[in-house]
């Protein structure tokens, strides 16, 4: 704890980004050193003559006890690069940042099946359908979405998942303090994603705005916490393919969507398709493209398993065939009565279904 407060502190000075941080924790034996390191030291690290002069009037004006005051204030939790809770997708990628500062559950940033979901702002109908139609079922089946609560189609992501009770971790190019979250119409969507054991997680200190550049150097982030980038709708200028060329840099898969050759927000989508990236009409591609045999055990893993005696009998017997109850009775060897009041709390489950005609499926399988 008391070496976080001084990468905090370094954090402060913007000119430290990923790279300069790296020269830091790789040639000082922590943070408190390299806080208070002089001049030459700072040039042994590799920090460039301009730079070195720079950090030693700033950190002047920063004191660590404060700037850990604020983060604790802010219910903000901090985690380093040398920090084994560090996302390791992350790790892996050219110059992760050196810290996270983060809100809400730690444990999403580590999740195996991570998929980013982005797209334009200014989202059609249709985007905004085929966000719901791809974004619910892929959360159902296991996958952590991530992308930057923008407007359009990244909070439709967001809140795709929210709707079925997924995972999802919003990724910001400003601060995670409270007047720090960007935009600031989607602070109720924000608070809505860590009401519900989301994530929302910046490598800016508290109170950095919203600049410009920020964006690009935070949709890296967005690509590298996951397996793979979807895109919706995107020009050809959209910030939308920079986390998909990241992902490309990265070495994740990319997927795309097609739309209107008469709609420009689909020029882009359209162009990552003519490079490469896979075309999606549904989200099964999705799955089968990964092609994760640890995806399919996770999900199996994730079903509900029947927990009586009774219930495994039925469920043996049952599948995505319709059956009659008539028939499940005979194959099963049960009573009726057994048979109609299992199949009951079965449907509650959410074990199998009953499509009308006291004919029914197994769900899950």
């Amino acid at each position: 704890m008391n070496d976080l407060k001084y990468w905090i502190a370094i954090s402060q000075f913007a000119k430290i980004g990923a790279s300069r941080f790296a020269r830091f924790y790789n040639y000082f034996p922590n943070m408190e050193v390299a806080w208070r390191a002089s001049y030459n030291e700072l040039l042994k690290s590799g920090l460039e003559q301009k730079i070195a002069e720079e950090f030693i009037l700033i950190r002047g004006n920063i004191n660590p006890d404060l700037e850990l005051g604020k983060v604790d204030a802010e219910n903000i939790k901090v985690i380093t690069i040398k920090d084994e809770k560090y996302p390791k997708l992350l790790q892996e990628i050219f110059y992760p940042p050196a810290l996270l500062y983060v809100k809400g559950n730690l444990e999403n940033l580590n999740q195996q099946f991570n998929l980013a979901v982005v797209g334009t702002r200014k989202a059609s109908n249709y985007g905004q359908q085929i966000t719901m139609e791809l974004v619910k079922p892929l959360s159902q089946n296991g996958f952590t979405i991530t992308s930057g609560l923008a407007l359009g189609i990244d909070a439709i992501a967001h809140q795709a998942a929210l709707e079925v009770k997924g995972k999802t971790i919003a990724v910001l190019g400003s601060g995670v303090d409270q007047q720090s979250i960007y935009p600031a119409s989607n602070r109720f969507l924000a608070k809505n994603i860590l009401d519900n054991d989301g994530t929302i997680v910046t490598e800016f200190p508290i109170g950095m705005l919203p600049l410009k550049h920020n964006f690009p150097t935070r949709n890296r982030i967005i690509a590298g916490l996951s397996l793979g980038t979807l895109v919706i709708e995107a020009a050809e200028s959209s910030g939308a393919l920079i986390t998909a060329y990241c992902s490309l840099e990265q070495n994740r898969e990319v997927f795309a969507v097609p739309g209107s050759l008469y709609n420009r927000n689909s020029m882009g989508t359209h162009k990552l398709i003519q490079k490469g990236a896979k075309l999606v009409t549904g989200y099964q591609d999705i799955l089968d493209e990964l092609n994760l045999r640890e995806v399919k055990n996770y999900v199996t893993n994730q079903k509900i398993l029947p927990q009586t005696l009774e219930e495994k009998i039925i469920m043996e017997n049952i599948d995505k065939d319709p059956k009659h109850i008539d028939q499940i009775i005979k194959e099963c060897n049960l009573t009726a009565s057994v048979v109609s009041s299992t199949l009951s709390l079965m449907e509650m489950k959410g074990l199998i279904k009953n499509l009308g005609g006291q004919n029914y499926i197994a769900l899950n399988i």
